[in-house]
């Protein structure tokens, strides 16, 4: 496609970056029979997928050799291929610093590549969580240096990803899409392709209302899994239960939406999208008070898991000599992903105060923290017999909960799955005020 033409029908689509959003969308395009190309510079990912092996929880390897032999899904490293797509589609991940602020340096590089590639005619969308005002004030500059202009020559818009790893409930096009465009023909070009993907399209009047969007949802959850973290903390020392308030409270058929506790925030989108809005809020001299601190109390939460579990401890044992089990190792469950996870600061901070420390999760064989191997480790009702308390930080559905309560001495469970069963442990949950330490 030489040159711009609104009706065309864009059956050509390069998927670049090919993780836990961009890996589910090439499948289903792929499916909707689109000509997917996905790339990514991951030779080892590449490798797997043109053997149909899959390395994401929600793609199956029965998924990827259906498309792959009906020829609708190919995958290279070679970002020339791009020259031959009617769309390109952006999936690349966009982390913090060191210093907690935005790490463009994924969307800078693949800018960089596709302009130097970019065709007229081809439309380009940024699906990379981000800031308002990369798209126009970072992406789009990069793009114009091949000499085309947005809108004229190609089109660019902005549709943040809305990808919840391991949640079977919603199929990816049956979550509403949104759209931002930078000129209004970008707008109907990716309007055009997105309606013919998407059960609902939703289009907003710009790439940052767009980019906005992503942040407030997730900046709505990071604030609200705070708030109720902080109230298991405010319970445990009023001798309440957190869950039978939060049970009670939902009950309100009006005005109360329920957030659970944990041992903290993890994974690629919730603890860093709120952090991306507060650094661009910072650019213009503001800031949120209520990130500032759910920041605070979700830093904080790693150490109150560590010190309850000293707490729990102290009257058989020591923490220093100390053997505990960690259940689960992943920021959720059921998921391979353990990107900002909030158990692996909390092995860190055991393991430095001088337990001995031990881990079983059944998405991960091992664990690297601060250069220190740890080995997934087989539950055993020997094992839970030796260890001095069992830590429950993921709620993974294949947990072994019976086996557990049966032999453990002492269970400290952050996810409230010991709820309503019995067994010979003594069960402390989060947020419950130590009711059972004296059983």
């Amino acid at each position: 496609m030489n040159t711009v033409d609104s009706n065309f029908i864009r059956k050509k689509i390069a998927v670049i970056g090919l993780g836990f959003v961009g890996l589910p969308l090439s499948m289903m395009l792929a499916e909707k029979e689109f000509h997917v190309t996905g790339i990514d510079m991951d030779e080892s990912k590449i490798t797997k997928l043109q053997q149909a092996i899959s390395y994401i929880g929600d793609v199956d390897g029965n998924r990827l050799k259906r498309v792959i032999d009906k020829g609708k899904f190919e995958t290279t490293t070679n970002i020339d291929a791009i020259k031959n797509v009617d769309t390109i589609i952006i999936c690349v991940p966009t982390p913090l610093t060191k210093q907690k602020t935005p790490d463009l340096r994924f969307i800078i590089n693949v800018g960089e590549e596709i302009q130097q590639r970019l065709k007229k005619g081809q439309l380009v969308v940024l699906e990379s969580s981000t800031f308002p005002g990369t798209t126009k004030e970072v992406f789009l500059p990069i793009l114009e240096q091949s000499g085309l202009r947005v809108g004229k020559d190609f089109y660019l818009a902005n549709s943040p990803e809305r990808v919840d790893p391991g949640n079977h409930q919603y199929g990816v096009e049956e979550i509403p899409k949104v759209i931002g465009g930078q000129t209004n023909i970008c707008e109907h070009e990716a309007l055009e392709l997105y309606s013919k993907i998407y059960n609902e399209v939703v289009t907003v009047s710009s790439t940052e209302a767009a980019e906005f969007t992503k942040l407030l949802e997730n900046t709505f959850r990071f604030i609200n899994i705070s708030f109720i973290n902080e109230m298991a903390i405010l319970c445990d020392h009023l001798k309440v239960d957190i869950w039978e308030v939060i049970g009670a409270a939902s009950t309100k058929p009006y005005g109360f939406m329920p957030f659970y506790p944990g041992p903290g925030i993890g994974g690629h989108c919730i603890p860093v999208d709120p952090l991306y809005l507060q650094w661009k809020f910072q650019q213009l001299g503001k800031k949120s008070d209520f990130i500032a601190l759910s920041e605070l109390v979700n830093q904080k939460m790693t150490d109150y898991i560590v010190n309850h579990t000293e707490e729990l401890l102290k009257r058989n044992k020591k923490l220093f000599s100390a053997k505990i089990l960690v259940y689960g190792v992943t920021y959720k469950k059921d998921v391979a992903d353990t990107r900002d996870s909030p158990t692996l600061d909390i092995i860190e901070k055991l393991d430095q105060k001088g337990a001995s420390v031990l881990y079983h999760d059944p998405y991960i064989p091992s664990l690297n923290i601060n250069n220190k191997l740890f080995a997934n480790t087989d539950i055993t009702e020997d094992l839970l017999s030796e260890v001095d308390c069992v830590i429950i930080l993921t709620d993974h559905s294949t947990i072994p909960l019976n086996k557990i309560l049966d032999h453990a001495s002492l269970i400290f469970d952050t996810r409230n799955v010991t709820k309503g069963h019995t067994g010979n442990s003594v069960v402390i949950r989060l947020g419950d005020g130590f009711q059972n330490l004296d059983k």
